[in-house]
């Protein structure tokens, strides 16, 4: 937990998206404002206290150095100088203070909203946009805007507040020397804006190529038993070395643009010093000024332009601070999944009665998936779906938690529009298990009650596992139902994660189960114990069963056979096992395949 106050911390970061990027970065530190101001007024401070160094040594120089009267202040000079370095090192510190904190607070509620925000992003951004970039934009992109509220922003802050105060010290010392020290002021200034417009779109090209070798990186790792199991090292190697040849490539443009610019600046930084010693030196040789302002004069005009100087810099690094605040403001621009958006707030308890029709869906509009559905699931029935590969199967059952909303036709669930729900209430009472099981690093306890929102006893926990035929698994372990999950559950083979996913629904007693080729990646023994606890719970719920063994769907109340996102057929087993069409031909071929693996197992023996 943060200690950041709750109005700031509930500050909506859509307030940030604006046409212009440093008003929308200004905005983003809303609540810490009042540091970066403060910090910059501590800035002016410790450059006056700066400042005042010289115009004391200039008084020591003029007026104490070689006096045998004036020995006495000696002393008190040096304590001048000791409190003046002081009082610079105390302000300096007080800024560097707040703008470190007004960093961190910041970009702690920003990690904090990102993370939350691209949880409740729609299905249809996740399918758009790689894991691997999301990491990058909420890591590295929000870390380069911690250095930029930290460092650049109060730098340029520094920057502005020392050439302020030194250049009125200038015009006081005296007014022609401070005219002649800002020569090259702006062409320094130009040169920088110039630097600040190509350095942003290098970066930009540069931080999308770090995205995508992250998510190359990130895809590796994720599959890195497949990549071994086919021996594809070699195949993975050269794409990796590919990207990262494109992000040095990239990188080292960034680099010569850095490098060009601070010969640039300091060829004119100096001739300025050269044009301001000479002419300082002339004028005291003449006697228009004392030695002592020639010496404060040189001193000045050294933290005149050392600022400027770095001013590239400082531009620099601000170029990449404002691509990376464009590149999370695009995630924060991007409209969250609303969950409680259900003009019907239901009073009873969900039933399970589901009519699809003239059911229409597209992902997009060039990609239509389901045309034309139709069918009624009464309370309780079991409803199968079987079909080829991309026939629709998923993309269909996908639409009842409100994953996707359908584009045309009607769902209607216990009599009222599936539209008119709230997507929470619909994920409450719906259970799902996918067809890719994804299990957390964390105990098997945790991952089979993650979801269920009330305490749970341990007794409903092995109820749920028995049901799933997990539990004897389970105990089997030494450290049982503590046992701790390896990364994505690869400590356990798939048929073991399907069943723990399964357990998991279970226990959340849902009212509608969706089974998305849920006994995949189990043998046919524990197929069927599954199928006969389910046989058990199914009473009462109303089921959907995506398979492509017709030994799992046999049972169903009702069979929906699907092709191209059409229902071809629609019936029961012992009626469609009987007509000629696809189910039969399915069922026909996967009867000749067990025929001829039991004959061989036969002839083995």
């Amino acid at each position: 937990m943060t200690n950041i106050n709750d109005d700031i911390a509930s500050y909506d970061l859509k307030q940030t998206i604006t046409t212009n990027r440093l008003v929308g970065m200004w905005r983003m530190l809303t609540g810490y404002q009042w540091l970066i101001v403060g910090a910059a007024v501590a800035i002016g401070l410790a450059a006056v206290f700066r400042t005042s160094f010289f115009y004391l040594l200039r008084y020591y120089t003029d007026d104490v150095l070689g006096s045998k009267t004036q020995a006495y202040l000696l002393p008190w000079i040096a304590l001048g100088f000791i409190l003046l370095a002081l009082g610079q090192g105390s302000f300096t510190f007080t800024a560097g203070r707040w703008a470190a904190a007004a960093a961190e607070g910041a970009t702690v509620r920003l990690r904090d909203y990102l993370y939350d925000h691209i949880q409740r992003l729609t299905f249809g951004y996740h399918d758009k946009t790689s894991t691997g970039e999301l990491i990058q934009r909420a890591t590295s992109d929000v870390d380069m805007l911690r250095r930029f509220y930290g460092e650049e922003a109060i730098g340029f802050g520094h920057i502005v507040m020392m050439f302020l105060v030194n250049f009125i010290a200038l015009l006081l010392l005296n007014v022609q020397l401070a005219l002649i020290s800002v020569i090259v002021i702006p062409f320094l200034f130009i040169i920088s804006i110039l630097f600040f417009k190509r350095i942003a779109k290098r970066y930009e090209a540069f931080q999308e190529q770090e995205g995508k070798l992250s998510t190359t990186l990130q895809e590796n790792l994720s599959g890195i038993r497949v990549v071994r199991a086919f021996a594809r090292q070699e195949y993975e190697r050269e794409k990796f070395e590919v990207d990262n040849h494109e992000r040095f490539r990239r990188g080292k443009r960034l680099l010569i643009l850095h490098a060009f610019y601070w010969p640039s600046t300091d060829i004119l930084v100096g001739i300025q010093l050269l044009i301001g010693y000479f002419i300082g030196a002339t004028m005291a040789i003449n006697g228009t000024i004392s030695v002592g302002t020639y010496v404060a004069y040189m001193g000045i005009l050294g933290w005149l332009l050392w600022p400027m100087r770095n001013l590239g810099r400082i531009v620099v690094q601000m170029s990449t601070g404002v691509v990376s605040f464009g590149r999370v403001l695009d995630i924060i621009k991007e409209d969250r999944e609303p969950l409680d958006d259900g003009r019907y707030q239901p009073q009873k308890p969900l039933q399970g009665d589901i009519r699809f029709e003239h059911v229409e869906f597209e992902y997009d509009a060039d990609t239509p998936v389901l045309h034309d559905i139709n069918f009624h699931c009464q309370v309780g029935q079991s409803i199968a779906l079987i079909g080829t590969t991309g026939s629709g199967k998923t993309s269909l059952v996908n639409l009842l938690p409100r994953f996707y909303d359908y584009t045309g036709g009607s769902i209607k669930l216990d009599g009222i529009e599936l539209r008119d729900y709230p997507r929470s209430y619909l994920r409450r009472n719906i259970g799902v298990v996918q067809q890719e099981p994804f299990l957390f690093s964390r105990t098997l306890r945790e991952n089979i009650i993650y979801g269920v929102e009330r305490d749970v006893t341990d007794a409903e926990v092995e109820e749920a596992a028995r049901a799933a035929a997990i539990h004897d698994v389970i105990v089997g372990f030494p450290d049982g139902y503590r046992t701790l999950v390896g990364e994505k559950g690869v400590t356990l083979s798939g048929g073991q994660k399907q069943r723990i996913t399964l357990a998991r629904t279970l226990l959340k007693d849902p009212r509608i189960l969706i089974l998305d080729d849920a006994t995949s990646s189990v043998d046919t023994g524990t197929e069927a114990a599954i199928r006969d606890a389910l046989i058990q719970l199914m009473p009462g719920r109303t089921t959907f069963i995506i398979a492509h063994r017709i030994q799992t769907v046999m049972d169903a109340d009702m069979i929906l056979v699907l092709e191209a996102g059409r229902v071809v057929q629609c019936g029961v087993h012992s009626d469609l096992v009987n007509v000629d069409g696809p189910y039969q031909q399915i069922y026909h071929l996967q009867s000749r395949i067990e025929d001829e693996l039991t004959q061989e197992l036969a002839n083995m023996l």
